[in-house]
């Protein structure tokens, strides 16, 4: 069901179209049409008369395709924006009409405007009563104005053809349809010759098909082009005009009023799902907040998982370590057979190597081991050799005399980085073939230098007797 503002209207033209559905020709008509949950919709004949204007709400497509037709065959859909909206263009399809929109959206005041001037040319019954019926008023006016000058081509040369309304109306239809006037004049009075329904027409006739647009202005009616209208003076058309625009604009302050309320209504509605949002937002804020927190107190606990981990497998390769080095065997199967055991001399001084003889037992053929020669000197290098050691492994340079004496002995002083040592649990080794091979070697350098010593000491033993013998010869 709908709800129709206007119904005095429908139900008139509804005893119109009746007639008219028995007469030979459809009259053409342009309508204004204004869609949403209330729709608008104004009628105009093609003499720029109003034969009807209504709005009505929640309507189905049918019943307005029902009404329309009842006031003649639509020549053109008008509509006051620009696209023309799906639901025109559907209508438009269905009507099997032109649509007719501006070049872009009509304002609000221009509407206002056209209707103004369009109700103040005649009686101001059927005044639009709501939003709908201007806007679809002034969309079926702005065409009907944009077609006037053919129309009024058209009617001028269809007066000196001598044709009825009806005749003129279809010679309309053909020109907005995209013939030209000319071809659609002829056609049209073909045709009704043919058919018989013109004659010879007298003066009288042709002069009753006068063109109604003698005058600039456009007529208001809700009856018949036919019924005689009422003549107002000058100032009774200022008036009217007036009373008009002052009823127009009473109704746009209420509009506005109306559209300021829906405007509060839905800045409060907004407000509400801002609101709502706000508080969505925030709660989604927390929980990302939450989730970040988790996250990171997550990955923190798996790095010091990792951490504890990694301190695990170092403590237990320690431990492992320490225990093998615990081992009295261990590494025991990595030593040859003829690995010799270093004595090891922690402190190259006489308390150091007391000690150490204690603990490591240093007797006669021993190697040592100097873990730091600092102090020693040619007392503690004679300690080493009346124990009889058979050679003497340095980590650090010893000192000159100390040296001296260990040549005298005949004991090698060799540099720890010159022999491979080899520490095994608890003890030092090296290898008899290369502690063999470095003692020989000390021999052999050490034996050249006390050749070359002596050699020296002989020669200056000669040469210094031969001064001798040369100062006795002089004196």
């Amino acid at each position: 069901m709908y709800k129709n503002t206007g119904s005095e209207g429908i139900k008139e033209s509804n005893l119109i179209f009746k007639t008219q559905k028995s007469s030979r020709t459809t009259k053409g008509i342009i309508v204004g049409y204004d869609p949403g949950l209330t729709v608008g919709i104004a009628i105009l004949n093609l003499n720029g008369e109003l034969i009807s204007l209504d709005s009505f709400k929640e309507i189905r497509r049918s019943e307005i395709i029902s009404h329309i037709i009842g006031y003649g065959n639509t020549v053109l859909v008008a509509t006051d924006v620009y696209p023309a909206p799906k639901t025109v263009r559907k209508i438009a399809t269905i009507l099997n009409s032109k649509i007719w929109s501006p070049y872009k959206n009509m304002s609000v005041e221009s509407k206002i405007e056209i209707v103004d001037s369009f109700t103040a040319m005649g009686n101001s019954l059927n005044v639009p009563q709501n939003a709908h019926e201007r806007d679809s008023l002034a969309a079926a006016v702005k065409t009907y104005k944009d077609h006037l000058n053919k129309f009024r081509q058209i009617e001028k040369r269809a007066e000196q053809l001598s044709m009825t309304q009806a005749m003129i109306d279809e010679v309309k239809i053909r020109v907005i349809n995209g013939k030209s006037i000319s071809n659609s004049l002829r056609e049209v009075s073909q045709e009704n010759i043919d058919n018989g329904y013109i004659g010879n027409l007298n003066h009288k006739t042709r002069g009753s098909s006068k063109s109604c647009h003698d005058k600039d202005v456009l007529k208001l009616s809700t009856k018949d082009p036919e019924t005689p209208k009422v003549e107002l003076s000058p100032e009774e058309l200022t008036i009217s005009r007036l009373k008009n625009k002052l009823s127009s604009q009473k109704r746009y302050i209420n509009e506005l009023r109306e559209k300021n309320q829906e405007l509060e209504a839905e800045v409060k509605f907004q407000k509400t799902e801002v609101s709502k949002f706000q508080s969505k937002m925030d709660k989604l804020r927390n929980e990302y907040s939450r989730k970040i927190l988790e996250k990171r107190e997550f990955a923190s606990k798996i790095s010091m998982i990792k951490r504890l981990q990694n301190k695990y497998s170092q403590e237990r390769s320690m431990r492992l370590e320490l225990e093998k080095q615990l081992d009295p065997n261990f590494g025991l199967e990595t030593i040859g057979e003829d690995a010799v055991e270093l004595k090891i001399i922690t402190s190259f001084t006489r308390e150091g190597i007391r000690e150490s003889s204690l603990l490591m037992k240093i007797s006669k053929g021993d190697v040592v081991l100097l873990e730091n020669s600092e102090g020693g000197g040619s007392n503690t290098a004679a300690i080493l050799c009346e124990i009889g050691v058979k050679a003497v492994i340095t980590r650090d340079k010893i000192s000159d005399p100390a040296e001296n004496v260990f040549i005298n002995c005949m004991i090698p002083v060799i540099p720890e980085d010159s022999i491979g040592i080899e520490r095994v649990a608890q003890g030092s080794y090296v290898e008899s073939e290369d502690l063999d091979g470095q003692i020989k070697k000390w021999m052999e350098k050490t034996r050249k230098q006390q050749t070359t010593e002596d050699k020296n000491k002989l020669i200056s033993l000669v040469d210094e007797y031969r001064a001798q013998r040369r100062r006795e010869l002089d004196s």
